[in-house]
């Protein structure tokens, strides 16, 4: 690690971007072996807020009957008052461009209030049903909450909480294992179309976001999700036995593949790339095997056995030298 960050500073001093001085300065100051402790402590920071949220959580189920619904409301509304009093107090207001809070604690307590504020609603529909039936508003308030406080207050966190919270509005859960575990793409297709189009309209406002300059650097969490939407749900219907499904979803996981695959180089996101490729991977060979799946192999299965194992030995051959291509043209 030493040598690549040494050899990238050279290659900073031999184009001239930076100053001999500066260049010693660097060396200097490397030479020290100071390294920074911020990631981890960010970390126990992030981990408090899920355990402190959780407790909570843990200690309204337990002591719902001996404690009382008016009283534990009452507690989270006030313990939520707190968090984004502060939050406000100590905030710069709402910024078009990158923000951040001069104490890094006030960031976790803002995903602490978005979390508290989410359990609140939950509880109250769930206790006193003020949605009535309309169980989709109790997902939909806490979701327009958590965006106001992701780009009032420029948390990242939240909005990962806004944008799975706008998904399961439409019926889906945003996670790539319960995607496929818990919602029936090959029984529904109008879940999977639904998936389709959360997606295309998350790759929309990133693009209309960054024409305006809005909160630009959100851009790769929204291209996060809309790629594993869209990706599992055309993979999920490539198994579909009605022909014109599986090939309507294979042309989006083609063009899918090709947005993700510029998106990456743009946004110079690792790991779009890589999940990009793994999705196209998965797909092309689902796709390709859905062509000759009618075909008679019969004369050929010894020569495909004794093949496969050097097909997958060459796809990852094939994958480690794209992820090394992508990576040098990226830090160029």
């Amino acid at each position: 690690m030493k040598k690549f960050d040494s050899q990238l500073t050279q290659n900073l001093f031999d184009k001239g971007l930076i100053t001999e001085n500066q260049f010693d300065e660097v060396k200097t100051y490397r030479s020290l072996n100071i390294f920074s402790l911020n990631a981890e402590l960010k970390l126990f920071l992030y981990l408090s807020v899920l355990l402190f949220t959780s407790g909570i959580g843990i200690l309204i189920y337990e002591n719902i009957d001996s404690i009382g619904h008016i009283a534990i409301l009452s507690l989270l509304l006030i313990v939520i008052a707190v968090c984004f009093f502060y939050c406000v107090k100590y905030s710069k207001g709402f910024q078009k461009e990158e923000t951040t809070f001069e104490h890094p604690v006030l960031e976790y307590l803002v995903l602490a209030g978005n979390i508290l504020t989410c359990i609140f609603i939950g509880y109250l529909q769930f206790q006193y049903k003020p949605f009535g039936e309309h169980y989709g508003l109790a997902t939909l308030v806490p979701t327009i909450v958590s965006f106001f406080c992701a780009y009032y207050f420029d948390n990242r966190s939240v909005l990962t909480i806004a944008i799975t919270g706008l998904a399961a509005y439409v019926g889906l859960s945003v996670t790539p294992q319960t995607l496929l575990d818990n919602n029936d793409f090959y029984a529904s297709q109008s879940l999977s179309y639904s998936a389709v189009m959360l997606g295309v309209l998350l790759i929309l406002w990133t693009i209309y976001s960054q024409r305006i300059s809005l909160k630009t650097h959100f851009g790769l969490i929204f291209l996060t999700f809309a790629l594993h939407i869209i990706s599992i749900a055309s993979i999920s219907n490539l198994t579909n036995y009605d022909i014109l499904t599986w090939m309507v979803f294979g042309v989006i996981l083609a063009g899918s593949t090709y947005y993700f695959y510029k998106a990456s180089y743009d946004q110079k996101a690792m790991s779009l790339y890589v999940f990009m490729i793994l999705y196209a991977y998965i797909g092309g060979n689902i796709f390709v095997f859905r062509i000759f799946e009618n075909v008679d192999f019969s004369d050929f299965w010894e020569i495909f056995i004794l093949l496969l194992p050097a097909y997958f030995v060459a796809s990852i051959v094939i994958f480690i030298k794209l992820i090394k291509n992508f990576h040098k043209e990226i830090s160029e």
